[in-house]
């Protein structure tokens, strides 16, 4: 649905938000020359939208939120145009984001999407190529504002149309976050999501995790994916096991337990509640046992008796905990 000829109603826009100051200022900048705003937040494994809805409700804006979890494993499945540093397909989500949003503008009625992107703050999804092709590639490029770079990028329809003025939008670029900044304190904004290491998917740790998963267990297992925040993982030959590292974490895995998981804890000391499948062979149960030893309250090179719990019963085995140097080859 497009605006009637004279402005007979007010413009609609919707903005896709993160939490993250960027898209609160990208919603200000607009929301200033009197535009109805909208935002749209994204709920994944990968990211909740409890920031958004924060900063949509500090703009007094309403906020809609949809998932987009099925639409992110696919590209992590299969991107198009490839992976950054760890396991984010940038151009990619952007692309489909940015699709989602546009169906929801047509469908609820709105004129044109916002985004917070800056340009160059980011070397793969926010240089001026790829900005250009992640808009192209949606199939709303002449509907997509970027007011925080609009000046340094070409007109698009909501300013070609004159429902925002092109000089009240900014000319924001690079990686310096002092502009955003000082413009945060002008139009009296605190309590935002300070920037952090950005998407989770960019994280060494936890894309080396999701590699590891993609490459065995695969990740259709929603339960598998959430586990990849928690504690620690060891590839045990085929088998990957699991290991809270603290009260909060062992009873999550126990609580969170499937009925293919067998359940490791010290039976007669404190210490980690591991999880492994049921498929484990002998040899890496043994393994696995062993490393649980290593992270309880026992004495080195001591016997410790490690329960093992499955929807058949209960077992127990005996094993010296393992040593440092035999387990981190193991660690992902």
């Amino acid at each position: 649905m497009q605006p009637n000829e004279g402005h007979l109603r007010q413009i609609r826009a919707i903005s896709l938000v993160s939490g993250g100051l960027d898209s609160l200022l990208a919603i200000r900048v607009v929301q200033s020359q009197g535009i109805e705003i909208h935002g749209l937040a994204l709920r994944s494994l990968f990211f909740e939208p409890g920031s958004a809805e924060k900063t949509c409700k500090m703009l007094n804006v309403p906020v809609h939120i949809e998932d987009f979890t099925s639409t992110l494993l696919s590209l992590i499945q299969h991107p198009k145009h490839g992976f950054g540093a760890g396991m984010n397909p940038c151009i990619d989500c952007h692309i489909a984001m940015l699709k989602q949003a546009g169906q929801f503008m047509e469908e609820g009625g709105f004129d044109f999407i916002i985004t917070g992107d800056v340009l160059n703050q980011r070397p793969m999804s926010q240089n001026r190529h790829a900005l250009d092709m992640i808009a192209a590639e949606s199939g709303f490029k002449e509907l997509i504002l970027r007011p925080l770079s609009a000046k340094l990028l070409g007109q698009t329809k909501p300013e070609q149309a004159g429902w925002v003025k092109r000089e009240q939008l900014l000319d924001l670029h690079g990686r310096t976050r002092k502009p955003q900044l000082s413009l945060a304190k002008q139009f009296g904004l605190t309590g935002y999501l300070q920037p952090a290491g950005g998407c989770i998917l960019t994280d060494t740790q936890y894309s080396e995790r999701l590699k590891d998963l993609k490459e065995h267990e695969g990740i259709g297992n929603h339960e598998h994916i959430k586990r990849l925040r928690l504690g620690r993982h060891f590839r045990l030959e085929n088998e990957k096991l699991v290991v809270g590292r603290n009260e909060d974490e062992n009873m999550h895995l126990e609580k969170t337990a499937l009925a293919t998981d067998l359940i490791l804890k010290p039976a007669s000391v404190p210490g980690p509640t591991g999880l492994i499948p049921y498929t484990a062979t002998e040899t890496e149960l043994l393994k696995a046992a062993a490393i649980c030893a290593r992270y309880s309250d026992c004495q080195n090179n001591t016997m410790t008796e490690i329960e093992i719990l499955s929807c058949h019963g209960k077992q127990t085995v005996c094993v010296i905990p393992a040593d440092h140097e035999s387990i981190e080859p193991l660690r992902i």
